[in-house]
Parts: C-alpha cells; sequence; structure tokens
C-alpha cells in the first residue's frame, strides 16, 4: 500500500469516473485502474463496483475512503509543520478561487499581499467549487475563496465580503431607463447565464426564476465565463446579472451600464476556507489583510 495509491483512491471516490479521475492525477487510466486493482487485490476487498457508465463505492469502501483521507491529511500536516518550522510567511501559499472571484480579487490582493509578505510566493488556480473542495482536501490547495454556503469535514471557513448582484445591460435597453430593476422584469428569451457548474448561476436563478423556465430553457443563451457574457451583452445579445465586482471594467463603459435590483438586493457571501489541520495561520491572516488592504469596490467588508 502507498501513499500514490491512497490518493488514486480519493480521487476516484471524488469523481466517480476513471477517465477524468485519472485526469485530475495526471496520470493515465490504465495506470490508475491498476494501481486500485492492486489495493483492492492486497486489501482482499472491493473498495468500487464497475460496470460500463458508473463507479460507486462499495460499502466497506466507504470506510476505506475516510481512512485513507485521514492518513493523507496527517501526512500534509507533517509536510505543513515542517514548513511552518522554516517561516510561515517564506513558503509557498497555494490559493484557489471560483471562477467568477478570481479575475477581479486576485488583481486586488496580490500586490497587497506583496507588501504585507514580501517573501511568501503565492501560487493561484481558479476552478469550480467542487473542484476547489477536492484539491484542499488533498492538500494540493492551502486555502480556497469561496462563496457560500461551504461545509466541509475537517475545513473552517472566515466570511470575508458581501457582493450584490446588478444588472448588466446595453445604455439602449429599455431597462436602461429605469432606476432600479425587478427581478420579475426580466425575460428568460433575453437572458444570458453562465453555464452548468458555476454556482453563481445557480444563485441567479435563485433570484430570478423566471430567467430560466423549463419552458424557455432551449432559448436561454449560456457562457463559460462573466467576461464571456459581458462582451455578448456588448455586443447586443441580450442582458445578464452579474455580481458588482465583474463589473469594474472600463473599455465597455460607453456602451455598457448596470442597474441595481429594487427591493432587497440579492447579493452572495464569499468566504476563505482552509483546512483546519493547516499549520500556517499567518499566512491564513496576510492573504485577509491584504483584501482588507485592497482598492475593491461596491463589497461590504465584513470584520476580521
Amino acid at each position: 500500500m502507498t501513499l500514490t495509491e491512497l490518493r488514486y483512491v480519493l480521487t476516484l471516490a471524488q469523481e466517480k469516473h476513471f477517465g477524468r479521475a485519472a485526469k485530475v492525477a495526471h496520470v493515465s487510466q490504465p495506470t490508475l485502474s491498476v494501481a486500485i486493482n492492486k489495493l483492492e487485490s492486497e486489501l482482499g476487498v472491493s473498495i468500487f463496483e464497475r460496470d460500463r457508465n458508473n463507479v460507486r463505492i462499495t460499502e466497506i469502501g466507504k470506510q476505506i475512503v475516510a481512512q485513507a483521507q485521514r492518513v493523507l491529511d496527517e501526512v500534509n500536516q507533517i509536510q505543513d509543520i515542517a514548513q511552518g518550522g522554516k517561516s510561515q510567511l517564506d513558503s509557498p501559499l497555494k490559493v484557489g478561487a471560483i471562477y467568477t472571484i478570481g479575475p477581479y480579487l486576485f488583481p486586488n490582493i496580490i500586490p497587497k499581499l506583496k507588501k504585507v509578505s514580501p517573501d511568501m510566493p503565492l501560487v493561484i488556480q481558479e476552478d469550480y467549487t467542487a473542484n476547489l473542495r477536492a484539491k484542499l482536501l488533498r492538500g494540493e490547495l492551502d486555502a480556497i475563496f469561496i462563496s457560500l454556503p461551504f461545509t466541509d469535514t475537517g475545513v473552517v471557513t472566515q466570511a470575508l465580503y458581501d457582493e450584490p448582484f446588478v444588472v448588466l445591460m446595453r445604455k439602449d435597453h429599455p431597462l436602461s431607463k429605469k432606476e432600479s430593476i425587478k427581478p420579475s422584469e426580466l425575460r428568460a428569451d433575453e437572458m444570458l447565464l453562465l453555464g452548468e457548474g458555476h454556482c453563481f448561476r445557480n444563485q441567479v436563478i435563485e433570484v430570478c426564476p423566471n430567467c430560466y423556465p423549463d419552458e424557455s430553457a432551449s432559448h436561454t443563451v449560456e457562457g463559460t465565463s462573466l467576461e464571456t457574457l459581458r462582451h455578448m451583452v456588448a455586443s447586443g445579445n441580450g442582458i445578464s446579472v452579474l455580481p458588482s465586482t465583474a463589473t469594474q471594467i472600463q473599455y465597455y463603459k460607453s456602451i455598457l451600464c448596470t442597474r441595481p435590483f429594487a427591493g432587497k438586493v440579492p447579493q452572495r457571501r464569499i468566504a476563505l476556507a482552509w483546512r483546519v489541520s493547516f499549520t500556517r495561520p499567518k499566512a491564513i491572516g496576510a492573504l485577509i489583510r491584504a483584501l482588507h488592504a485592497s482598492s475593491m469596490h461596491d463589497i461590504c467588508l465584513l470584520p476580521e
């Protein structure tokens, strides 16, 4: 039994698909399959049930996966202790963020972090929440910026700021004449949404359920990023709902405008999450101080 085999088990348990798990683990599918078969043979039990389309964890497999997670957490803690013994603010800090946060948060906080902790290299990644969660638990990331709610065993979160949603449209759109927009005024036939997998998409649909009714689903245009949605709005392809930090772009200032929601303004709460076992609290503190020292607009910072 090796740590590599345990990592493969956790990855397959997370992805429930050999092809995707192999891609996440950066190995070929045969390599992953052989390693897991070898471990199952050594243990004398089946960790996974397989058929042509599905991978399921057996009952005994659930216990093995949970124990494997604890083993790898302890290994990560040994590495963290060693790094902390050198200096909490000298070693690289690996930070992730969901796609709808990273492009607007990182450019603001990285310059401030360099002032707060000039000797601490920062490694950043953007991904979906589910992938960031898995990387955090495997120790591939030290901390992640996510939208609440977010809970997981062995993970602590700290709420950082609230960010209101706004309606983005061209200045010649009829709704631009209004001071504020009611959710009921947004029509599915012109709404531009993020694609499946983005938590922000679900938040928008929760606020404006009429933006994506079943009968109009085939007419709703979806984009892969907020940048794509903004360009599409500028091209006259519809309107969209964006988090406020994603609207601070100057090159469309003459074409686009934003309007707040009428009544109670919908918003999301952004938090930082890290493993309870992470042994560099000063690095986490430096990251949070950098955020508070940044010049991000249209957000409500929460007390440290």
